[in-house]
């Protein structure tokens, strides 16, 4: 415990003792949604309650069907259900875990025509309006919350959380934006504010004394109309003497302007707000988003910023982050690099939840990595992000395992990734393969191009050979003034003050992004909260301000062939983030664009629906990003080989599919 002492002490909350400061936050997996999934939900949380977490929290159940976030959602309405969950608490309470229910009522955020709220505004995210509640509607909404937290006790649960931020139902009726009434439930910041107070009230009186209640309270909404800093303070005052027993921070709603949670948000960014907030109530005060790291988080507690932590997606990424962070093994962590792709791209698109760096998140009783029966010699080659989890699995289930890699580094497209700005991270998921490289005893073969010859002894050959960048057929490819994104992000070869980026895919958006930065804003605070315009909330309403971006150092002209919208492909949570920074770097976007030639003069094109109007780019440098062909130069030789990742779909990089491929491969060898 020297190395975290504050991360790992219990906390005495009287009635039970949370055996450290880590919690669980909530994340909707979508195993919530069907009760033939509460066996592998079951599963997921005790993996976690092994892994030692103080207190999970679940995905977000609502108290009634109005308050779904999708029809026929997660739902806790009925003793029936409430016995259904037992196999859950039972499951994480055999592993010595705690565990309380989320109680989500989405509001008008609800994906459904039968949404209510304080308003009937529609929200900007949502194409259903919702039904404003008359006053005896809004009483039956308190009911509902109260019943589905005395079910949650029936269930098993040790408390339940109060989502009443992140601009659902109860954020709804807070923040005079959402909020037109005029009767007890409107108008001034008390009469907004009763809804959450009877919530919480109603509930400590049904459930007693001896189950947690936490209210997550919104301490920034990030949006226009959103709460000042009075009425926070007040809110949280009340919430207290209400008989809460924990206050958690919200930040941010759906709907803002503002990134809350993607990579490119710096570590522990909002900690401060939960800092300003904390003196001003008695109860323990938790603090949460981008923490991902034990000593990020032992930082933030011993500044004094919380009393507890709250990670959802690190828990994703690495079931035993407190277990590994207390037997002095957090340089073994799977760290969380907030991509959204397998966890929140999924769940808004109706998928089950997962995690890119740990396909088994949500997956436990399918992807079961068991002992190998019979050694093998396995050939693993490339070390980008499919060889590498082929590698360490196979090795981790008991085979002999050898890795060649070309370059002089493990990493492949990561390697690249990480050179982002605001993709940092990235280099964390190396670090990891590094490690487990190390610990499972792979035998690794830097700066060497496998031949035929290295690879006749294996019993089993893998090849993750990645790609090449693909260029186009235009005419003066080869001119001096010509650079692949590789020349560029990995090998820093120099660049022009004016620039045109040919292909705007992930790659494109990318280098657009590399080429517009001068400082990466994910590295400094300050600087990041002044590129978005967020304020300290003790001087703005929903803390927001103008943004301040800083001036890119050179002009960048992207292109794309097809017609429609630039980063279109881009994931659902990140791709906003990413097309505004584009706009804030006033990089200049043309679509439908057909590429003539290359010459002296700069890049010429033509656009149109016929071609009709011609335009040359008069650039000091031409960066090519128009995809990729996959790298099977050893295909041939050995027909039975298993192809994965680049090597085997090189049209779309895909990090979730190649990690996903690895792991799934060698869990079967």
């Amino acid at each position: 415990m020297s190395g975290y002492p504050n991360l790992l002490a219990p906390l005495d909350l009287g009635h039970v003792t949370l055996k450290n400061r880590v919690i669980m936050g909530s994340m909707h997996t979508g195993l919530e949604d069907r009760a033939k999934d509460l066996p592998k939900l079951a599963a997921y949380f005790a993996e976690r309650a092994r892994g030692g977490v103080g207190l999970i929290v679940t995905g977000g159940y609502a108290p009634n069907r109005t308050g779904w976030l999708t029809p026929f959602g997660s739902k806790l309405t009925s003793r029936r259900e409430a016995r259904g969950h037992r196999i859950v608490t039972d499951a994480v309470h055999a592993e010595g875990g705690l565990i309380a229910l989320q109680i989500l009522h989405a509001g008008r955020y609800s994906y459904h025509p039968f949404s209510v709220s304080a308003s009937a505004r529609k929200a900007p995210i949502n194409p259903f309006k919702p039904r404003a509640l008359s006053d005896r509607g809004v009483r039956r909404q308190i009911d509902a919350y109260v019943r589905c937290a005395a079910l949650a006790r029936e269930g098993g649960y040790d408390g339940v959380e109060i989502m009443g931020s992140e601009g659902y139902f109860i954020n709804q009726f807070l923040a005079e934006r959402t909020n037109k009434r005029t009767d007890r439930w409107g108008g001034s910041a008390e009469n907004r504010r009763r809804l959450a107070v009877k919530i919480v009230r109603g509930i400590r009186e049904r459930v007693g004394p001896d189950f947690l209640i936490i209210y997550r309270l919104s301490m920034a909404d990030l949006v226009e109309g959103g709460q000042d800093w009075d009425e926070v303070v007040a809110l949280g005052k009340e919430i207290e003497a209400a008989g809460a027993s924990i206050i958690n921070t919200g930040i941010g709603w759906h709907e803002a302007r503002v990134p809350t949670i993607v990579t490119s948000v710096p570590r522990a960014a909002f900690t401060s707000i939960t800092a300003s907030f904390r003196p001003h109530v008695g109860i323990p005060v938790v603090t949460s988003n981008r923490i991902n790291l034990p000593q990020v988080a032992e930082e933030v507690l011993t500044r004094g910023d919380a009393d507890l932590i709250s990670m959802a997606r690190p828990f994703l990424a690495d079931p035993e982050w407190v277990l590994k962070a207390t037997t002095e093994r957090a340089d073994e962590i799977n760290v969380c690099i907030a991509c959204n792709q397998a966890c929140l791209d999924h769940v808004f698109a109706k998928r089950k939840a997962s995690c890119m760096v740990n396909p088994r998140a949500a997956r436990e009783t399918e992807l079961v990595l068991l002992p190998t029966r019979r050694t093998r010699r396995i050939a693993v080659v490339g070390a980008g992000p499919a060889g590498l989890s082929a590698a360490v699995t196979a090795a981790e289930r008991g085979h002999e395992v050898e890795l060649f890699e070309a370059d002089h580094e493990i990493g492949g497209q990561f390697g690249i990734a990480r050179r982002i700005p605001g993709k940092e991270e990235f280099a964390e998921t190396i670090r990891y393969y590094e490690r487990r490289l190390e610990l499972t005893g792979v035998k690794v073969h830097l700066a060497h191009r496998a031949t035929a010859d290295d690879l006749r002894d294996f019993d089993e050959i893998v090849l993750a050979t990645g790609v090449t960048p693909r260029l186009p057929d235009i005419p003066g490819i080869d001119h001096e003034k010509v650079l692949s994104y590789v020349d560029v992000v990995r090998h820093g070869r120099p660049v022009g003050k004016t620039v045109a980026v040919i292909g705007a895919g992930g790659i494109g958006v990318d280098v657009s992004e590399f080429l517009t930065t001068v400082n990466s804003p994910t590295l400094n605070v300050g600087a990041w909260k002044a590129e978005w315009g967020v304020a300290d909330p003790r001087s703005a309403p929903g803390a927001l301000t103008e943004p301040r971006p800083e001036a890119s150092p050179r002009k960048v002209i992207l292109l794309q062939r097809k017609p429609g919208k630039i980063g279109a492909g881009l994931g659902k949570t990140t791709g906003w983030v990413h097309r505004a920074a584009l706009k804030t770097k006033q990089v200049e976007q043309l679509r439908g664009v057909n590429y003539e030639r290359i010459d002296d003069e700069g890049l010429h094109i033509t656009f149109g629906e016929k071609h009709e109007n011609s335009r040359v780019l008069a650039v000091d440098t031409i960066v090519i990003c128009a995809g990729q062909e996959p790298v099977r130069d050893l295909a041939t030789a050995f027909p039975t080989a298993h192809l994965i990742g680049g090597a085997d779909v090189a049209t779309e990089l895909d990090a979730k599919r190649a990690i996903n491929q690895g792991t799934r491969l060698a869990a079967k060898l």
